[in-house]
């Protein structure tokens, strides 16, 4: 069974930072993408950003340049530095792992969720 684990949450003030962790612990074989997605009251859960195996990055169009993703292998751990926060960006955000366990199957497995939220 896998876990990930989040931190780094709360209250923050517009234009203010945080910084977000997750970490993956369990039976995961390998891990080929972790990422961060969020969810605003009624609204759909969307990609903030996610970090492939292979190195590469995607961004929703609207947190480039004020979000930066990185990974520790070593560590199964995935961050998110939010920079320049706005209201909008107000959400549950949510840590996302797709991989294989060590039968080879198939997970995707995510986090309990952090809340975000950012006062004008």
């Amino acid at each position: 069974q896998v876990q990930l684990a989040e931190s780094g949450g709360g209250l923050v003030q517009a234009g203010g930072s945080l910084k977000l962790s997750c970490v993956a612990s369990g039976s995961i074989a390998t891990i080929s993408s972790m990422g961060w997605y969020r969810q605003a009251p009624g609204k759909q859960r969307e990609l903030v950003a996610d970090i492939l195996s292979g190195g590469s990055i995607n961004y929703a169009d609207s947190v480039k340049g004020r979000f930066t993703i990185s990974r520790d292998n070593a560590k199964n751990t995935v961050y998110l530095q939010m920079n320049s926060l706005k209201p909008e960006d107000t959400a549950v955000y949510y840590c996302n792992t797709r991989g294989t366990n060590p039968a080879g199957w198939y997970l995707q497995v995510w986090g309990q969720g952090t809340l975000v939220t950012v006062s004008s």
